[in-house]
């Protein structure tokens, strides 16, 4: 089974509120995923990011590969959480 970090939508029309979540590979965007990881919201100045940091190196450890967006939020992400 291959698995995806990748962003799960939430919110109301015309304001998004994303999940970050482990999924297998076929499933669709807002369907069935394996975990929560953290949210993102673009929303707010600057965007909001929350991350579960342990596990997300735990999935990528086991092979999770984020796409784009996800890889984009997680450096940031992880840089804030360090500093």
């Amino acid at each position: 089974m291959s698995v995806k970090i990748r962003l799960a939508r939430r919110g109301a029309k015309k304001k998004p509120f994303y999940r970050i979540v482990v999924t297998d590979i076929e499933s669709p965007r807002d369907g069935k995923f394996l975990e929560v990881l953290g949210t993102y919201d673009p929303l707010q100045e600057p965007a909001a990011v929350t991350l579960k940091e342990d596990r997300v190196k735990h999935w990528i450890a086991q092979g999770a590969i984020p796409t784009g967006t996800v890889n984009d939020i997680l450096k940031k992400g992880l840089t804030q959480a360090s500093a």
